[in-house]
């Protein structure tokens, strides 16, 4: 699903900072990893280097067979919006659409039909406990219930690869336990891949895998 070999990035300026150098990483379909690393570490410049959104000094990111390096802006974006699904701490829900309207953005984007989209938001709000909550507004839901919703976003539109930044950040314990199990079981269930940046061991459990991000690359954690 995903093949990242010998990756570099270093950010310039008067001080150039080298965040990683020779990086690799394999992610298989249905596998869901936990990154850690301290802060700064650049999880988050990780994440945004699979996604396209960043570019990286060298190395190589493949996407289901496809090289990132040989898309333009115009490709990448689709790629984006085809292919990934993003879930943040800050959850990013639209205060003035419902629910449901926030969860069917990823398919109004992909040019998916009305009735088409109606039944597949229907589907995974149900899927994240949320099937009767399609006409509320985000005020109206707790914080565990709108990273619901951001996570239902996410998979709407059946994305090969999950990517959650520090998706449990601003909830409490309970509500955090709550989500991050309900994140893996609906990558095993889409049959994606998920990768989950966190600073939490609590949090990193969840997965198949625990890495340590430094400035070498990536290694595994014993369980």
């Amino acid at each position: 699903m995903l093949a990242v070999r010998g990756l570099t990035k270093t950010f310039s300026g008067p001080k150039p900072r080298t965040v990683f150098t020779d990086l690799a990483l394999d992610l298989a379909a249905g596998e869901y990893i936990a990154v850690m690393g301290e802060s700064g570490s650049g999880k988050s410049t990780l994440l945004n280097l699979i996604a396209g959104l960043d570019t990286p000094d060298s190395g190589s990111i493949v996407l289901d067979g496809v090289d990132l390096a040989t898309l333009d802006d115009d490709a990448l974006t689709l790629v984006r919006r085809r292919h990934l699904g993003f879930v943040f701490q800050a959850f990013h829900v639209l205060p003035y659409l419902t629910v449901a309207q926030n969860v069917a953005l990823p398919l109004s984007l992909l040019e998916v039909g009305e009735g088409e989209s109606a039944r597949r938001v229907a589907a995974t709000l149900a899927d994240v406990g949320l099937g009767e909550r399609g006409a509320s507004m985000p005020r109206e839901l707790s914080g565990g219930e709108l990273q619901r919703v951001a996570i239902a976003r996410a998979l709407v539109h059946a994305p090969r690869i999950v990517l959650a930044d520090e998706p449990t950040g601003n909830l409490d314990a309970q509500g955090a336990e709550q989500v991050l199990r309900l994140l893996r079981a609906q990558v095993k269930v889409h049959d994606a891949a998920g990768i989950l940046v966190t600073h939490s061991r609590v949090a990193a459990q969840t997965a198949d895998r625990v890495l340590l991000l430094d400035a070498s690359g990536l290694r595994e954690l014993p369980r």
